[in-house]
């Protein structure tokens, strides 16, 4: 069984910074990708960033230059550093594990139960 738990979520305000975390848990796979998600309200949820089992990261563009992902690998933790916060970046936060063999990620997401980012202008 693949757990998945994000934490760190909260309120702040624009131009402030906050960091999430993703711990994925349970002996199913020994590597994993993970990758983090938003849904603002209203709207379909979008990818954030991403880092595969070969710890190769990726930040997509909506979030480039303000936000970083970092992983703990021992204990299969992946960092979500958001600054410059904006409006807009209010969402609800998920953080996504996929069994990994390194470059590759098998199709099965393990979702965790979000986490609430408000930015307050």
């Amino acid at each position: 069984q693949v757990r998945v738990v994000e934490s760190g979520g909260g309120s702040v305000q624009a131009g402030g910074s906050l960091r999430l975390s993703c711990t994925v848990s349970g002996h199913t796979y020994s590597r994993y990708c993970i990758a983090w998600f938003r849904q603002a309200p209203g709207k379909e949820r979008e990818g954030v960033a991403a880092i595969d089992g070969n710890g190769r990261t990726s930040v997509l563009d909506p979030v480039k230059g303000r936000f970083t992902v970092s992983q703990d690998s021992a204990k299969n933790t992946l960092f979500l550093q958001m600054n410059s916060l904006k409006p807009e970046d209010t969402a609800i936060y998920y953080c996504a594990a996929q069994g990994s063999t390194g470059a590759y990620c098998y199709e099965t997401k393990y979702w965790g139960q979000g986490t609430q980012v408000t930015v307050s202008s």
